[in-house]
């Protein structure tokens, strides 16, 4: 059964391949400043909407020792508040919670590395953007996550993470954000992305972790370039946005991971109902002074998609791919990868 579960989740993987786009539920607009609700509201106009997210993700560490992987199954329900303010503006408020069932390693902050003492586990520090992919990140990236959720730590065969991903166990995740568009160009939000382990496992233990962000985003254009309607190059400038985020991750007994701020440009456009974006750029990573490990500066990306079968339902997908400049104790230098696909239900 859980070779089986595994290629569910491994196909979802592929599939977020061909699909892409975002944990939490947000309105399709191609240039990334995303809105809490897809609808304008009226200035002092408010809604309220329940939401609900299913998603799988899994990350792979190509650049770790033992080529650790996560995969999991999350469902979160929440509800988004959002008033609506003047020149196209809003501020929402949306808080999602529920089971995440996880299949090899839990989710982690980005860069997480393992420490060897005495030559068996130490402690770690790392993802995921995934999250929140993740996240990253999930984040993300958060998982993102986180994503996120994401939207990465060395693995050992010893600690059973380098092979076969068997169940582990059901944590508890959540995701809270406040954000605020003064207008339809530009978008300010903070990100709370808690994580909630449930048994002591390899490197995982007991205990809450913590991810918190804060990122802007500006938009250049009106984000409604659609190639389906004929929109040619003189529409481009359209769809192109930059983004600043920022995100710091804790462990479980409150070590802190470290923390990275990702500068990257956007592009974002339709093809008729499908809503692609594609945004790339550095990443500048500080490991936490556990890790003996210096500041260094990373390059990624992700590529995402969301795709709306009705007013309230919208299917997405994203891979956030990031490539480590630098490796050293307990982390590699290479590729790390997130990605994920599922579906969110807005009432």
């Amino acid at each position: 059964m859980n070779l089986i579960l595994r290629r569910v989740l491994q196909g979802g993987a592929v599939a977020g391949l061909l699909l892409g786009g975002d944990l939490a539920f947000h309105p399709v607009r191609a240039h990334g400043a995303h809105g809490g609700g897809g609808e304008e509201l009226k200035p002092g106009e408010f809604k309220a909407r329940p939401v609900v997210t299913i998603e799988g993700h899994g990350g792979f560490e190509t650049n770790l020792e033992g080529r650790p992987e996560h995969y999991a199954i999350d469902g979160q329900f929440g509800a988004v508040l959002e008033w609506g303010l003047p020149n196209k503006g809003s501020f929402a408020i949306e808080a999602q919670i529920g089971p995440s069932l996880v299949w090899g390693e839990a989710e982690h902050f980005y860069g997480r590395v393992h420490v060897e003492e005495g030559g068996h586990g130490g402690h770690g520090d790392e993802h995921g953007d995934d999250h929140g992919d993740h996240a990253e990140d999930h984040g993300d990236d958060h998982g993102d996550h986180e994503e996120g959720h994401g939207d990465s730590h060395a693995g050992h065969e010893g600690h059973g993470h380098g092979s076969g991903a068997p169940f582990r166990r059901t944590d508890i995740k959540g995701f809270m954000q406040a954000r605020y568009q003064p207008n339809d160009r530009l978008e300010l939000s903070l990100s709370w992305w808690p994580y909630y382990v449930t048994g002591n496992e390899g490197e995982d233990s007991v205990g809450l972790k913590n991810e918190v962000g804060a990122k802007l985003v500006y938009a250049f254009g009106d984000g409604d370039l659609n190639f389906a309607l004929g929109d040619g190059l003189e529409s481009v400038l359209d769809g192109v946005f930059v983004s600043v985020e920022n995100r710091s991750g804790w462990e479980t007994d409150g070590l802190f991971i470290g923390n990275y701020t990702d500068t990257w440009l956007g592009f974002g456009f339709f093809v008729d109902q499908l809503n692609v974006t594609l945004t790339a750029g550095p990443r500048f990573y500080s490991p936490g002074d556990y890790s003996g490990l210096s500041q260094r500066t990373d390059w990624g990306g992700e590529i995402g998609m969301e795709y709306p079968l009705a007013d309230s339902v919208v299917l997405f997908a994203h891979w956030k791919p990031i490539y480590s400049t630098a490796g050293g104790e307990g982390w590699g230098k290479g590729w790390s990868h997130h990605v994920g696909t599922g579906v969110s239900f807005s009432f």
